[in-house]
C-alpha cells in the first residue's frame, strides 16, 4: 500500500503515537481520514469537471462542424438561387430582345417591301389597266 511495507507503516504509527499522544491519536486519525476523503472527492470533482470540459469541447467542435456544413449548404443554395434568378433575368432579357428584334424585322420588312416595290411598277400596272380598257373600248 502506497509503496510502503508493513514494517514502515508500523514505524510511522509508533512515531504518530509518540508525536500526537495516545489520547489525541483517534481524533488525529479521524481528521486524517476526513482530509484524505475530501482530497479524494476534490480530485474526483476535478476529474469530472475536466471530463465535462472535454465533452463540451467535443460538442462545441461538432456544433461548429454542423454550422460550417449548414453555412456551406445555405451558400450553395443561395448561389443556385442567384444563378436561377440571373438565368430567368437572362431569359427575360432574351425574350425582350427577341420581341424588339421581331418588331424591327417587321418594320424592316415593311420598309423593304416599300423599297422593293418601285412606284413606276405601280404606274405600269395602272398603265396596263388603262391600255386594256382602251383596247376593250376600241373592240366594242
Amino acid at each position: 500500500m502506497f509503496g510502503m511495507s508493513l514494517g514502515e507503516i508500523f514505524i510511522v504509527a509508533i512515531i504518530a503515537i509518540l508525536f500526537v499522544g495516545p489520547d489525541k491519536l483517534p481524533d488525529a486519525l479521524v481528521k486524517i481520514a476526513k482530509f484524505f476523503r475530501s482530497f479524494k472527492s476534490t480530485i474526483n470533482e476535478a476529474k469530472e469537471s475536466f471530463d465535462k470540459e472535454l465533452q463540451i469541447k467535443e460538442l462545441r467542435e461538432e456544433a461548429l462542424n454542423y454550422k460550417r456544413q449548414l453555412t456551406s449548404s445555405v451558400t450553395d443554395v443561395v448561389d443556385d438561387v442567384k444563378k436561377e434568378a440571373s438565368l430567368t433575368k437572362l431569359d427575360d432579357i432574351y425574350e425582350e430582345f427577341n420581341s424588339i428584334h421581331k418588331e424591327t424585322l417587321l418594320t424592316d420588312e415593311d420598309e423593304n417591301e416599300e423599297l422593293e416595290k418601285p412606284k413606276p411598277k405601280k404606274k405600269k400596272k395602272k398603265a396596263k389597266k388603262k391600255k386594256l380598257e382602251n383596247l376593250e373600248d376600241k373592240d366594242v
